[in-house]
């Protein structure tokens, strides 16, 4: 599994429909065949930081992705709404594809 993570800072006049730009290369994106997930989230401490964690069955899907029109077009697209140029970590894990549960906790009765 290819497991990417990107912090995108926007402009602070783009934060508010930052989801709604991205919604086709959210939406085209999850129906690549390779895609194993592919989510957003806002930051607590910061409204004009969003966080992008993805994954993709290996390195072949990778690299489809990346050379999709819909990557291409969301690059373009983002540009004229990112503040900073997008921090990235991403890893190939092994034996992975998808998400795992957690061993430490579990739900209780309350």
């Amino acid at each position: 599994m290819i497991y990417i993570t990107v912090k995108f800072t926007v402009r602070p006049e783009r934060a508010d429909d930052w989801l709604e730009l991205v919604d086709g290369f959210t939406r085209a994106t999850r129906s690549e065949p390779g895609n194993l997930f592919f989510e957003w989230s806002r930051s607590v401490d910061d409204p004009h930081q969003f966080i992008l964690v993805e994954a993709f069955r290996d390195a072949d899907a990778g690299r489809e992705h990346v050379e999709s029109e819909h990557f291409r077009v969301a690059m373009e697209d983002m540009s004229y709404a990112i503040a900073t140029r997008p921090q990235i970590v991403s890893a190939e894990i092994p034996g992975m594809d998808g998400w795992g549960e957690m061993g430490e906790t579990a739900p209780r009765e309350a």
